[in-house]
């Protein structure tokens, strides 16, 4: 069940985060423009209604057919979504959901079956007609059909809410209310069941819970907490912006898309709203009239006095129920795959009992001719730190094996290139890149720094091209040494500290830090982007190193490229891993850190090359060794 949940999750996230940014943008000119806004504006304001019926649901749809059958699904998924958006008549991102993946599936299965069938140099007109007749296919069954029976569906949701409130059972809306938000119904709920009678409670009353039911920011507060602390990736690095203009702005559709990435997470923003009910009710809370938009700012205008106490309870209830279920159900369910410590950890004492007896790797169901490879990705979630290294790993050996035609470049899973023949992930990453990559040869590693697969691969390689055995170390050093001669030695010796005493993680970056600071390579404001990477993606790597690095938001603050090294002979506890040498890196631009990555990946291909290296204790040696100087 578990894995069901993180597989629909994870298919459903790569919908919806590629197109996150359109979201924040609706959100703003939204926020800003409406009549209800903060600078209204009329003319602006007619982009808010097409941005929400159009783009952003073709947007998904289109992502979602390119899941299932790259550019030709796209464009099939994109057609089939127009028609259940005007099928429904309301936004329909569910139906985008639904008719999006449906578009590429059809486009799959029919290049399958014509496989082999279509003449020569008819190619392109099958490709172009096939997705033309499949599309408009489709978007007519989703017009007729799939549209209406979601407009149905969304009906229903308003026709309980209302059901509920004439009955008297008001927390229960809760359970509806929430995933009629997320269907994008929450103005029509708001408006058209909740305002009409709340205007009626008010007139008698001078306040009416009602008006908060649905403009309750805590709920979705709650959530995008959450995922500021327990999300990955993508998720993360956009969650405190939409939580700061949901709060602030009081813009609700901007958490929709992190539930729908993973449905179960309802049940946060649900569990909030129903206590926050429950709280309100008691202590006499609710609002003088409706709160639009829903933001922390409008809540407390439309507050009538005495009430501000209880509503500020309901607002802080809500936010922090919906967070600690949701932060439960993600740490149960959705947990990504590189932010599991303890499948890290057995992961790479898996590695190492396999690199005992190397077999050549077979993943991924699909032959690649050796003398057609011309690209290899590394592909993790993030496309950095972890793919770099064993990118620049692969990358050194094949060259040491005399093969230099072979591009070897690292990515985020979700945007491997297109021209690659061979991706190299994380075992948990694979099915996703082999779905977004057919006809792609797809090698599943447990462990990023010293996978035995790297091995293999190269071997494979140089049989399969009749490729030279090996550079002469005379090469190699003639590259080192004319690098020190441009000054392109990136990590210098004055910049190498060794024998430091045991320190938290943080401390270790911060000191790392201080030291780039120190020599002129950054400012001080890239202190805090490396403790912030470190956050979203754990430096630590394994083989007892860790390589803190600046966010891309930071790297405005790199004066020039440059590294520091540190070593901790008795080692640091960095989460579940031990570091003993520890690289802070500082790249603004190019790929001239690429040679000591690689240098690194080398010198600490396991636990004990690591422990050697930190245990020489000597300036110079770790200064050839890490910028690949040979003797």
């Amino acid at each position: 069940m578990k894995e069901r949940v993180q597989k629909f999750g994870r298919f459903l996230s790569g919908m919806v985060m590629p197109n996150i940014g359109a979201f924040i943008a609706w959100g703003f000119i939204t926020a800003l423009f409406i009549p209800d806004g903060w600078l209204p504006n009329e003319r602006i304001n007619e982009m808010v209604s097409p941005m929400l019926n159009y783009l952003l649901p073709i947007l998904i749809g289109y992502t979602g057919g390119r899941i299932i059958a790259d550019q030709k699904g796209a464009v099939a998924g994109a057609i089939a979504t127009l028609g259940v958006i005007v099928g429904a008549g309301i936004p329909m991102f569910i139906g985008a959901m639904i008719m999006g993946p449906l578009g590429g599936y059809a486009i799959k299965k029919f290049d399958e079956a014509m496989d082999g069938h279509v003449p020569a140099g008819f190619e392109m007109l099958v490709n172009n007609f096939s997705v033309g007749i499949i599309g408009g296919a489709m978007s007519i069954v989703a017009m007729f059909i799939i549209g209406p029976a979601c407009q149905v569906l969304t009906g229903a949701l308003g026709a309980g809410v209302g059901f509920l409130v004439d009955h008297g059972l008001l927390p229960f809306t809760a359970i509806l209310v929430e995933p009629a938000k997320v269907l994008f119904l929450n103005n029509a709920i708001n408006h058209g069941v909740f305002t009409p009678i709340g205007v009626q409670q008010a007139q008698e009353l001078g306040k009416s819970i009602l008006f908060m039911i649905e403009s309750n920011p805590g709920p979705g507060l709650g959530l995008l907490l959450a995922y500021c602390i327990a999300g990955k990736g993508s998720s993360k690095s956009s969650a405190a912006g939409a939580a700061f203009i949901q709060f602030v702005g009081g813009i609700h559709e901007l958490y929709f898309p992190f539930v729908l990435m993973n449905p179960i997470l309802i049940l946060g923003p649900m569990t909030g709203n129903f206590v926050a009910i429950i709280v309100l009710s008691m202590l006499g809370g609710g609002l003088k009239a409706a709160a639009s938009p829903g933001s922390i700012i409008a809540e407390l205008l439309m507050t009538p006095k005495g009430a501000y106490f209880a509503n500020i309870c309901g607002i802080g209830v809500a936010c922090a129920v919906s967070f600690v279920v949701t932060i439960t159900l993600m740490k149960l369910f959705v947990r990504e795959s590189e932010g599991d410590l303890e499948a890290a950890q057995a992961a790479m004492a898996e590695a190492k009992a396999a690199a005992k007896g190397i077999t050549a790797p077979k993943a991924g169901g699909v032959y690649v001719d050796p003398k057609d490879v011309k690209k290899i990705v590394f592909a993790c979630d993030a496309g950095m730190g972890s793919s770099a290294m064993g990118a620049t790993m692969l990358r050194n050996k094949l060259k040491g094996a005399g093969i230099t035609d072979i591009a070897v470049v690292h990515a985020p899973v979700s945007e491997v290139p297109r021209d690659c023949q061979i991706i190299v992930t994380h075992h948990e990453l694979s099915s996703r890149a082999a779905n977004d990559n057919p006809g792609v040869r797809i090698i599943p590693i447990k462990n990023f720094m010293g996978a035995p697969e790297y091995d293999a691969l190269v071997t494979e390689m140089v049989e399969g091209r009749g490729a030279a055995s090996a550079k002469s170390a005379a090469s190699v050093k003639a590259d080192a040494s004319d690098r020190v001669q441009k000054g392109e030695i990136l990590l210098k010796k004055e910049n190498i500290r060794l024998g430091c005493k045991p320190v938290s993680p943080e401390q270790a970056i911060r000191d790392c830090g201080r030291m780039m600071v120190d020599a002129g390579i950054v400012e001080e404001g890239y202190i805090e982007g490396m403790i912030a990477r470190n956050k979203e993606f754990p430096v630590a790597i394994g083989n007892h190193v860790a390589i803190p690095h600046g966010t891309n938001e930071a790297r405005k603050y790199i004066i020039h490229n440059g590294l520091v090294c540190m070593t901790y002979p008795e080692g640091i506890q960095w989460d579940e891993d031990t570091v003993k040498l520890v690289v802070g890196i500082a790249v603004k631009d190019g790929g001239d850190h690429v040679d000591v990555l690689g240098a690194i990946a080398e010198a600490a291909e396991t636990e004990e090359d690591t422990d050697a290296l930190v245990k020489v204790g000597n300036v110079e040696a770790l200064y050839k060794t890490l910028n690949g100087i040979k003797d």
